[in-house]
């Protein structure tokens, strides 16, 4: 046996080894959780940007028709296109909307 390396030498280094194996697992389950949460709340955020985006483009484009709102030839437009209103002496003509049925497939000039 060697007189400068005993069992307990050997033992020692390995209990020590043993306890900072255990301190560094026990600081990695302590702060897991806060880990976790960090992320989570980084995915949250990120949410909640891309929402601020949609929601900022939205209001622009709502600041955008108020604006147009204010011209009274954009108001007299919309009155002729939407309610179908006309100044006197002037006709209104409604086109409607093409059907399926009535559109042919076989081309110009074709029977």
């Amino acid at each position: 046996m060697n007189l400068g390396e005993s069992i307990w030498d050997k033992l020692t280094r390995l209990v020590l080894a043993l306890v900072v194996v255990a301190a560094l697992l026990g600081i990695v389950l302590w702060y897991r959780p806060v880990l976790q949460e960090n992320q989570r709340m980084r995915e949250e955020k990120l949410e909640l940007e891309t929402k601020i985006a949609q929601e900022t483009e939205i209001s622009k484009k709502l600041e955008a028709s108020l604006r147009a709102l204010q011209d009274p030839k954009t108001v007299e437009r919309l009155a002729r296109e939407r309610l179908s209103y006309a100044k006197p002496g002037e006709d209104v003509v409604h086109f409607d909307p093409p059907t399926g049925t009535n559109i042919s497939t076989n081309g110009p000039g074709k029977p």
